[in-house]
């Protein structure tokens, strides 16, 4: 595995139950800021479902991913909910309540 993937995933098990960042949140604070995309592409190979909480990351805008890699976006968003967050119809998080990180 490499360091980036290690990198992403040390970061995302910090983020608390409760909160969200987004897949720019992530490679910011591991000091790799043009590399969202990778983000995402590590947490799609998340080796840990479960221990490495991949729900609690998304798009820029709040949205939800259709591609969560461990259930789809009904799934990430009941995960999301039952740790407090609030998901709206359009499967949306509201980041100015929910965000972990501001940058």
């Amino acid at each position: 595995m490499s360091d980036f993937f290690n990198a992403v995933y040390g970061f995302v098990k910090s983020v608390p139950k409760g909160k969200v960042v987004t897949y720019g949140d992530v490679a910011r604070a591991i000091g790799a800021p043009r590399c969202a995309r990778q983000v995402g592409w590590a947490l799609h190979c998340n080796p840990q479902q479960g221990v490495i909480p991949c729900h609690r990351v998304v798009f820029a805008d709040g949205s939800l991913t259709s591609g969560f890699a461990f259930g789809g976006i009904d799934i990430q968003k009941a995960m999301l909910v039952s740790e407090g967050v609030e998901v709206s119809e359009d499967y949306k998080v509201d980041l100015k309540n929910y965000r972990f990180l501001s940058f």
